[in-house]
């Protein structure tokens, strides 16, 4: 059977709320019972505004966070409660949101991406090769190698983290906001660069964003987040054709929009004013019972 490449089955993760003086008053979900599966080669898009929970999940499926309760199945392991081993967690790896944070100031773009070479055993004597080898893959000269983060736009360090990703030769990319700090011609650049490697790799893609229009472009499926929940889930197409659920409306309706064409297909309906609850209100509502769990 053709297992998918990811499948995250009933997915918890509570944070303990503190009082002033440290004592735990109560917790808050940050993600409740969430479920969905990306297929090999398969892009899926989580969206959500922040505080929905995208990040938390993105760092319970890199290992980073141990989840309350439930399962995180990467290429048929089970990774919830141990974190995977080691060869399952060269199988997935992160592209972050601000290249310009996650790249080392003091390293040279070398010297970046033979982190994860050295980490991972790869041979010394084969690492200028395979330097070489990501940095085309990415479109950059091989003369980029010797630069620092400070001589690189914001695209070309987006670049050099992407090409850092792939160091190991991931079978799933975790992407969080990775076009978010970029300008939008710059953005569109990226996520092509993305779908060609997605093509050539066999790579499977989980996009994490806010950014709705970019997601109807690169994802094949969508799930929608709210408070730690899924609220809807679908294939692209029908999810922004046809929304089912009021916040996913809510969202459509707040895209920008450049033609009479795309006016025409948002929805209509009033826009909410107000912000997702910060943990605390979150818990004083869920106390009150004006939110059911």
């Amino acid at each position: 059977m053709n297992r998918p490449m990811l499948e995250v089955v009933d997915l918890c993760k509570t944070f303990p709320v503190r009082s002033a003086l440290g004592r735990v008053t109560g917790e808050v979900k940050a993600v409740s019972h969430v479920s969905f599966s990306i297929g090999r080669g398969k892009v899926y898009g989580l969206a959500g505004e922040s505080g929905s929970g995208k990040s938390t999940i993105a760092r319970m499926i890199m290992g980073l966070t141990p989840p309350t309760s439930g399962d995180i199945l990467l290429d048929g392991e089970n990774i919830g409660t141990t974190g995977g081993t080691a060869a399952h967690k060269r199988k997935v790896q992160m592209v972050f949101q601000n290249p310009g944070s996650s790249l080392n100031p003091r390293r040279s773009v070398a010297q970046s991406i033979t982190v994860p070479l050295h980490a991972n055993g790869f041979p010394r004597a084969d690492r200028a090769r395979r330097i070489t080898e990501l940095l085309d893959m990415v479109q950059l000269p091989a003369n980029y190698a010797e630069r620092y983060p400070h001589e690189l736009s914001g695209g070309q360090k987006q670049r050099v983290a992407i090409a850092r990703a792939l160091a190991v030769a991931p079978k799933l990319l975790v992407l969080d906001e990775p076009t978010s700090a970029l300008d939008v011609s710059v953005q569109a650049k990226v996520i092509d660069l993305l779908v060609d490697l997605g093509r050539q790799l066999d790579l499977t893609f989980l996009f994490i964003s806010h950014d709705l229009s970019l997601m109807r472009n690169f994802a094949e499926e969508v799930g929608v987040l709210y408070l730690g929940g899924l609220v809807e889930t679908g294939t692209t197409s029908a999810v922004f054709e046809n929304p089912q659920h009021d916040y996913t409306r809510l969202l459509l309706a707040s895209v920008p929009v450049v033609s009479t064409e795309e006016e025409a297909m948002r929805p209509k309906i009033p826009l909410i004013d107000g912000e997702i609850p910060t943990a605390e209100q979150l818990l004083a509502l869920r106390q009150a019972g004006r939110i059911q769990e």
